[in-house]
């Protein structure tokens, strides 16, 4: 299945895509796409409706974050092979991992809103994972059990804050807009293998990063084991899982970054395309 909520921001409604790509309202059959929604029994709900039954939704209508009410929006840096080349670091022991604020999530379309001081706005097409039951020191054989689905995310990153601000990474991930999420939540079962997802990220239409997840130092699996050895996850939780070469600050001979006006495309194969352009705060 593929999930989406749809309408204006904070206001979103759930919704199915059917097998011709046509939005479908749930909100007959559920408030939101949170909570026990995702679990395995909500999601199975889900599946048992006939699409052809619910309303298609007319128009084109703004597309919400795929996941509502998110409870923790979990990162892992430098889990890329070829990106840690890039960057100039080793490959780490175990994932590094830091917080992006909630408050950061938008749509896959909207603006991204550079903050006041703003120099070094960086992009990073990341694969999504959204936990649909709770996780507590499980394993990686049966941790993808633990997964609701799958959805594109933009780890949009002011190297600046993050770098040179004091504190861990999460100043520079957590500013508003900073987390473009969706435009679908993609279900397992759908997906298949994560560690087969071809990416890219195109600036003004020029292709700036492509990647693969089977490119990880750490796959899903191996995440969600280590996270959940540290904290439960929780149903609606995000994992944001890392990002392929190409990033701005790995530029030679020196960085690009995001102006004012810029257009960020992004897409991964099976989970959608997100499309954003770039503002600043007044």
């Amino acid at each position: 299945m593929k999930l989406v909520r749809y309408g204006a921001a904070g206001a979103e409604k759930p919704g199915m895509l059917d097998a011709s790509g046509t939005l479908r309202d749930l909100s007959a059959h559920v408030i939101d796409i949170a909570g026990d929604v995702l679990s395995d029994a909500g999601l199975d709900k889900l599946r048992a409706i006939d699409p052809a039954s619910l309303p298609a939704v007319e128009g084109s209508p703004r597309i919400g974050a795929c996941v509502g009410n998110i409870g923790k929006f979990m990162c892992i840096g430098l889990n890329y092979k070829d990106h840690a080349i890039e960057t100039g670091n080793p490959f780490p022991d175990h994932p590094v991992l830091f917080m992006k604020a909630t408050s950061a999530v938008v749509g896959p379309n909207d603006d991204v809103s550079m903050p006041r001081g703003s120099t070094n706005t960086d992009w990073e097409v990341e694969l999504g994972v959204v936990i649909g039951k709770p996780a507590k020191y499980v394993s990686k054989e049966n941790a993808l059990d633990h997964v609701a689905g799958y959805c594109v995310i933009n780890d949009v990153s002011e190297r600046h804050f993050q770098n040179h601000l004091s504190g861990n990474w999460t100043k520079g991930k957590s500013c508003d807009t900073f987390g473009p999420t969706g435009p679908w939540l993609v279900t397992r079962d759908e997906v298949g293998d994560p560690q087969n997802l071809s990416m890219s990220l195109d600036v003004n239409g020029k292709r700036m990063q492509i990647g693969n997840t089977e490119t990880m130092i750490f796959t899903v699996a191996e995440i969600i084991e280590h996270l959940s050895s540290l904290m439960t996850l929780q149903p609606g939780d995000v994992i944001s899982t890392g990002t392929p070469p190409g990033v701005g600050m790995g530029m030679k001979p020196h960085p690009i970054y995001l102006n004012k006006g810029d257009v960020i495309e992004l897409t991964i194969d099976g989970l959608g395309h997100q499309r954003q352009t770039v503002t600043e705060d007044a």
